[in-house]
Order: C-alpha cells, then structure tokens, then sequence
C-alpha cells in the first residue's frame, strides 16, 4: 500500500536549520544616554515604527500560534539598542546623513507634543545642525551602521 505524499502547502516554505542566521543588514537605535526609562522605551517604540514602512524587506511573515491565531509580522532580525552622549548621538546624525541611509529621528521637542501632525512640525521648525536629538534609527549595510554609531556602545 503507497502513502498519499502530504500536500505542499503543509511543508515548511524553508528548509530547517540550527545554524544562527546571520544578516548582512543591522537596524539599530542609538538613545541619548540622560533619558529616563520611560522616555527611552517611547523614543525606541517611535523610531523604529519609521523603518518598517520605509523599508519592507526587513519585515517578516505574520505569526500563526498552533490554535492557527495570527499575529502581525514583525522585524525579521534583531534591532540593536545603544546609548550614547549627546555629543555621540550629533556625530551619529551627521555620518547617517553622509551615508544617506534610511534613518528615524526624535527630538526633545517631541516630549511635549501629542500628535503626529505637531511632532512632524516640531522638527521641521528646527534646522538640522541645531536639531536637540534624542534618539536615532538607522537600517543599512552591517559595516555602514557600525561606523554610523561609532562612539555608542550598547544598552544595558
């Protein structure tokens, strides 16, 4: 007696491995090290809900639990924090902004608004070089971003 082959579409789209899976990318967010924890975890939630949208290939697949409840996809590879003075964090925005990477900001300006309209306004009322910075989000190539945030180190 010949089995029924199992449908195609129950098989796993990707072969499974127990290597680590290496990406030749980094998403990273720098925070300014003075922050309060709270301010931190809302700068880091605000910048990279920047990157997604921006740049779709670092999405993954939704999520499905084994009750077959999905879940919305997330980033497909780790996002790095660190930390920085404000100093590190000016030096950063400078070379993201020589790299032309795809990058998110937030000012201090933006703590006392309540929208996006007035965040988008806050920042567009203060020139670059004197933009307050507090954060910074950055995709690209590993060894761009890595000269990116030289200087940072990684969050505790």
């Amino acid at each position: 007696m010949n089995a029924e082959p199992l449908p195609t579409e129950s098989l796993p789209a990707e072969p499974l491995s127990t290597e680590p899976v290496r990406f030749d990318t980094k998403i990273a967010v720098l925070l300014r090290e003075d922050l309060e924890p709270w301010q931190r975890l809302n700068v880091t939630a605000f910048l990279v809900s920047g990157i997604g949208p921006s740049v779709p290939e670092v999405i993954g697949e939704p999520y499905e639990d084994a009750d077959g409840t999905g879940y919305l996809p997330m980033f497909r590879q780790p996002v790095l924090v660190f930390q920085g003075t404000k100093e590190t964090l000016t030096a950063a925005h400078a070379r993201v902004l020589s790299r032309a990477l795809p990058r998110a900001l937030f000012t201090s300006d933006l703590f006392s608004t309540g929208n996006d309209r007035d965040n988008r306004a806050a920042v567009r009322a203060v020139p670059t070089a004197e933009l307050d910075l507090v954060g910074l989000a950055v995709y690209g190539p590993r060894n761009a971003v890595d000269k990116v945030l030289k200087g940072a180190r990684m969050h505790p």
